[in-house]
C-alpha cells in the first residue's frame, strides 16, 4: 500500500468507514498517550486513508476526553498530510436545516481546559488561526457535495462548546447573535492541533436539529440527534468517497509549512527531549532550518 496521506476522524454516528479495502488495525504510540481507538487504515476508492473513530468504537469517550492530541498526533506520525472531520452539529440559522451539510470557514472556542497545543516544555510556537481550516480542502468538500446533489453550505461559523450538556435557549440565542450557523463540540482544540501538526484539515459538518432557539422545535435530544445522523452517515459516506478520488496530491495551501512563521525558539535551542517527543511534528521544520533530529 502506498502512503497514507488522507486521515478520516469520524464522529458521532461514524464509527467506522464503509468500503474501507486491506484493512489493517493499528495503535501508535504517542508522547499525549494512546488515540481514542486504534486507527484503521485501508484503500478507499483505491486511496490509502487512516480512518479513527473519534468518540472510539461503541462511542465511550465524551467530547472533553477524546484524546486529541494523541489523535492528531498519531495520524502525522502515519504520514498523513490532509485530515477530514465529520462532525455533527446543530443549526443556528433558519436556512440551515436538520439533515443539511455545512463546510464551515470559522471557528469560535467555547471549551474550557481541554489541552490544545503540542508545545511548551523547551519549545515555543504560535501557529497562525486566523482561517481554521484549509481553503483548498474545504473547497474539495464543497464541491464534491454539491456534485452528490446534497443541501450543502460553504462557509459559516462553527461555534464549539464544552458539553456534554446541550445549550440553553439564552446561550443558543447569543450564539446566533454573533452571526454564528452551527454550533457542536469537537472541532476544538482538534484544528489548533492539525495546524501545529502542518496538516490541511477542513470539517464536513452534519446538521441533525435547530439547537434550541427554534420556536417551532422542542428540546434537543441525544435520541433525535442519533436518529438524524444515522441518515447523514449514508451521505458522508458518499462524499468521502469522491473527496479522496478528486484531492490533488499536492498540496497548494499553506498548512504543510504552518511552522515557518510560528516557532519562537530558535531551532539550535530546541531540547534534545523536546525534538524526540515532538520528532514528527519538528522533522520536517528542523530539516529545513539545518538542524539535526
Amino acid at each position: 500500500m502506498s502512503e497514507v496521506r488522507i486521515g478520516i476522524i469520524g464522529g458521532s454516528g461514524l464509527y467506522e468507514m464503509e468500503g474501507l479495502r486491506q484493512v489493517r488495525k493499528v495503535l501508535p504510540s504517542t508522547p499525549f498517550g494512546v488515540p481514542s481507538d486504534g486507527i484503521v487504515v485501508g484503500e478507499l476508492e483505491d486511496v490509502p486513508v487512516a480512518f479513527l473513530a473519534r468518540h472510539g468504537e461503541g462511542h465511550r469517550l465524551t467530547p472533553a476526553e477524546v484524546p486529541a492530541r494523541a489523535n492528531v498526533y498519531a495520524l502525522k506520525s502515519l504520514g498523513v498530510e490532509r485530515v477530514i472531520s465529520v462532525s455533527a452539529v446543530g443549526s443556528l440559522r433558519e436556512e440551515v436545516r436538520p439533515l443539511d451539510v455545512v463546510v464551515p470557514d470559522q471557528l469560535i472556542d467555547r471549551t474550557k481546559g481541554r489541552p490544545d497545543t503540542f508545545f511548551g516544555q523547551g519549545v515555543v510556537a504560535h501557529v497562525s488561526f486566523a482561517d481554521p481550516v484549509c481553503p483548498q480542502l474545504a473547497e474539495v468538500l464543497y464541491q464534491k457535495a454539491r456534485e452528490s446533489k446534497l443541501p450543502v453550505h460553504r462557509g459559516g461559523t462553527y461555534v464549539v462548546i464544552e458539553g456534554v450538556a446541550f445549550s440553553t435557549r439564552a446561550e443558543s440565542q447569543l450564539y446566533r447573535s454573533w452571526g454564528a450557523s452551527v454550533i457542536g463540540m469537537t472541532a476544538l482544540p482538534e484544528a489548533k492541533l492539525a495546524r501545529e501538526a502542518e496538516l490541511c484539515y477542513a470539517i464536513l459538518a452534519l446538521v441533525t436539529d435547530y439547537d434550541v432557539w427554534h420556536q417551532g422545535y422542542g428540546q434537543v435530544t441525544a435520541d433525535m440527534v442519533l436518529a438524524n445522523l444515522g441518515r447523514n452517515v449514508v451521505t458522508a459516506e458518499d462524499v468521502l468517497k469522491q473527496v479522496v478520488r478528486e484531492l490533488p496530491s499536492q498540496r497548494s495551501c499553506g498548512c504543510g509549512t504552518a511552522l515557518d512563521t510560528a516557532m519562537v525558539t530558535a531551532a539550535q535551542r530546541v531540547p534534545t527531549e523536546a525534538r524526540q517527543r515532538l520528532g514528527p511534528l519538528l522533522s520536517r521544520y528542523l530539516a529545513a532550518k539545518g538542524e539535526r533530529h
